[in-house]
């Protein structure tokens, strides 16, 4: 199969591409290769698997979507700025390349009769708080927590009588709460998408990834996954920074575990016209992964820094149902997270990262945006 994957030369999208050619299918990719993920300079990723066709162009270019869908026969929509703080305050560019992005590419599959699958990559940020389990043993989704009771550093949720609500894994039924500019665009991409598939008859599957890791993140995008900002900080010799009291529970998945439910997607007909939730499985917290990161890395002496702060946009606790991904896709987690780790240990050898926290956190103080 002929197969097109947006976005295709970052991090899921490269280790996609690998996994693609592996099961016999030829990959093209359309990456802008933008400097805050690949670094100044438009030069092919040295990492991107050889046979990749890579062809250099935004994916809110018409000219440059049509010439990549030529002759394809299935789409994987990667393209998308991530991040939900610097979304708060670059709202203009994450709304045209998130949703102006997916209308370009969907107003020129509405005249591609050939497009046997379009896979697209949702976010667990569409949640906003995941389902709690009331002290009466009820089931509830989680509200916005009130910001004055985020001053007083009141960071659980309670139900009315204040009684603490404890976190349980987050289904597809759960109602999303858009919480973010992110989160908003995400939720956007993925109903752009199942509704077009619907209508131009093409079978569509929208994924929602958790907190994924592993070799080649970003490592100097301070709004890329969290695992990988604790890296950059940790490469220089300096503490993981933490949000809250560090106890935020949220599902880390192998960057491994993401491609396989990717492939997975390709074919399964059960899964066509569903969204899935691709994670793990377990929930752990922020301060822990932060300490686990520094002892894979053997810098035990660099303990997360728990600043006390909080940042407009995040939840406390949202961690993965897969009850359907097990059931439609077939998919079942292969990577420990201590295992993932270690492999995302071994890649970070050598690595050279350039630690942005401080200057992102300072763009989001100067905006209101962090308490």
């Amino acid at each position: 199969m002929n197969v097109l994957i947006t976005g295709g030369a970052g991090f899921i999208g490269s280790h996609l591409a690998d996994e693609l050619i592996a099961h016999g299918h030829r990959v093209r990719a359309l990456d802008s290769l933008i400097s805050q993920v690949h670094g100044p300079g438009q030069r092919r990723p040295s990492y991107l698997h050889r046979d990749v066709e890579l062809v250099i162009g935004d994916v809110r270019n018409r000219e440059a979507v049509e010439a990549a869908l030529d002759g394809i026969d299935a789409i994987y929509h990667f393209a998308a700025r991530v991040g939900v703080g610097q979304s708060m305050y670059q709202i203009t560019e994450y709304v045209s390349v998130n949703d102006s992005g997916t209308a370009v590419l969907l107003e020129s599959l509405a005249r591609r009769k050939e497009i046997k699958r379009l896979v697209v990559a949702s976010s667990m940020s569409v949640y906003g708080e995941g389902l709690y389990r009331a002290p009466d043993g009820s089931l509830m989704p989680g509200s916005r927590r009130e910001l004055g009771e985020i001053r007083d550093a009141q960071w659980e949720l309670t139900d009315a009588d204040g009684g603490v609500l404890e976190p349980v894994p987050t289904p597809e039924t759960k109602p999303c709460a858009l919480e973010s500019i992110y989160a908003l665009s995400k939720h956007d991409q993925e109903t752009m998408c199942l509704v077009a598939g619907r209508a131009y008859g093409i079978p569509t599957v929208a994924l929602r990834f958790f907190n994924v890791y592993g070799p080649r993140q970003a490592l100097s995008n301070p709004y890329t996954g969290v695992l990988a900002i604790f890296a950059s900080r940790l490469l220089n010799r300096r503490s993981p920074l933490v949000f809250e009291d560090g106890q935020q529970k949220r599902d880390f998945v192998s960057i491994y575990d993401i491609i396989q439910a990717c492939r997975l997607a390709l074919t399964s007909t059960d899964a066509c016209g569903q969204v899935i939730n691709v994670g793990s499985g377990a929930a752990r917290t922020i301060r822990q992964v932060a300490e686990q990161m520094a002892e894979v890395m053997n810098l035990h002496h660099l303990r997360p820094e728990i600043t006390g702060k909080y940042r407009m946009g995040d939840v406390r606790h949202c961690f993965a149902d897969i009850s359907r991904a097990r059931s439609l896709l077939g998919y079942e987690p292969a990577i420990p997270f201590e295992r993932g780790i270690a492999d995302l240990a071994t890649w970070l050898r050598g690595q050279v990262a350039r630690d942005r926290v401080a200057e992102a956190g300072a763009e989001l103080d100067s905006r209101g945006l962090t308490l």
